[in-house]
């Protein structure tokens, strides 16, 4: 059986120190560049609501593959539901709706 290669570990944003498990995701600088955000990917197969997506404004309907993102020190309380390319392409358009 090949080998597989080792997952990265993902630092506390809030402490610094103590690595989150990769059921959280990743850590990216966010759409105003200031903070850092949580992003985690959504496979289609796992997407069963509809969202509107931030960056265009417009529908991701279910069994789409999409980015949820959310700023590290809030929690997933103020989570985003993203296009990937709306989320790829977020500093090089402003935001479209409001995030508070």
């Amino acid at each position: 059986m090949p080998r597989r290669k080792p997952r990265a570990r993902i630092q506390d944003p809030r402490s610094g120190s103590a690595p989150l498990s990769d059921v959280f995701g990743r850590t990216e600088p966010g759409p105003d560049r200031d903070e850092t955000y949580i992003v985690r990917t959504i496979p289609g197969s796992r997407a069963v609501k509809t969202y509107r997506c931030p960056g265009c404004d417009h529908v991701i309907p279910p069994g789409v593959a999409h980015i949820v993102a959310w700023p590290a020190h809030d929690g997933e309380d103020d989570r985003r539901h993203w296009h990937r390319g709306c989320w790829n392409g977020r500093r090089t358009r402003r935001v479209t709706r409001r995030w508070s």
